[in-house]
């Protein structure tokens, strides 16, 4: 995708936004405000595809912010991040939509011959395979997953471990492209992805951390990171807009926050796609280490200094 069109749409997705917000567009002052989806837009964005973790950063921003509404309304907030992860997922689309067109048609060719032949056909079903792990999962464990994980203190812990396993992954030799990965890789992808349920974990740090310990260079990680969004968030979201939004009962004023945020997710999705792409051509994810362990400290010291709690 040029840099004019991702800067254009990311541009025209965020002026939406922000009139939205101004304007106060179904937005009811007693729940989510317009004003807090815009916020929360903007680090889905940028965290999802970031390696620092999107849905720790969904429960630290509210935590430190003390917006109660999202604490007390779970059910909501669950809801909410899944049409955040709507916008980031038609980020990676847009962005990567010549790669998807590709490999859409080389799975559909493997299927009608029978065999893998090529390179973009053993790519497109690694991706295939490696979606299964983190879906069963989700599937299985959501209730689990919701009522035991997801704490702050849980989050900072798994922010720094994350961190030495990304630093010690970096390190890697980096000698193989996309093509050249098989099936037992998709399938150690895919558990990979299925321990990214946990907030905190971060999908695309663990897939990143994932592909270089399979020696894919840093492009060619965070290439394969993005494009293992697409399945995987696609299910969740069908999932969830059906049960949750379609069949649903939301309570009154989701409207708004609903879509400024999904509009600052696509913004600042595209954004963070085309920067971090850049980066790691010419440095390693160091940057992201430090990051991670920094946000780990932070949230450690506001938790043991009773600034709050441990819990939200």
């Amino acid at each position: 995708m040029r840099r004019s069109v991702v800067y254009g749409v990311a541009g025209a997705a965020f002026g939406l936004a922000l009139v939205l917000t101004l304007l106060g567009v179904a937005d009811d002052p007693a729940a989510l405000t317009n004003g807090q989806a815009l916020v929360l837009g903007i680090v889905q964005g940028l965290t999802e595809l970031l390696p620092i973790s999107s849905s720790g950063h969904l429960i630290l921003v509210p935590w430190a912010s003390d917006w109660d509404y999202l604490r007390e309304n779970d059910r909501f907030n669950q809801t909410f991040d899944v049409a955040l992860h709507l916008g980031t997922l038609v980020a990676v689309a847009l962005y990567f939509w010549a790669d998807v067109v590709k490999l859409a048609r080389a799975w559909i060719g493997s299927v009608g011959r029978r065999r893998i032949a090529t390179p973009d056909e053993r790519i497109a079903w690694f991706i295939l395979v490696a979606t299964i792990p983190a879906g069963v999962a989700g599937l299985l464990g959501e209730d689990a997953i919701a009522d035991n994980l997801g704490e702050p203190w849980q989050i900072a812990i798994l922010l720094a471990a994350g961190a030495f396993i990304l630093w010690w992954a970096d390190r890697s030799p980096r000698d193989r492209a996309m093509g050249d990965l098989g099936m037992r890789h998709a399938v150690a992808m895919g558990l990979a992805q299925a321990l990214a349920l946990a907030p905190g974990v971060s999908r695309s740090g663990i897939t990143i951390t994932a592909g270089r310990l399979m020696r894919l260079d840093r492009d060619g990680a965070a290439r394969f990171s993005f494009l293992l969004l697409l399945p995987t968030v696609l299910g969740a979201v069908v999932l969830k807009g059906v049960g949750d939004v379609l069949l649903g009962d939301l309570p009154a004023g989701w409207q708004g926050p609903f879509l400024v945020g999904t509009l600052a997710a696509l913004g600042s999705g595209l954004l963070a796609i085309d920067w971090l792409l850049g980066y790691v051509r010419r440095h390693t994810y160091d940057v992201f280490v430090l990051y991670r362990l920094i946000a780990a400290a932070v949230v450690g010291l506001v938790i043991l200094s009773g600034v709050r709690a441990g819990a939200f």
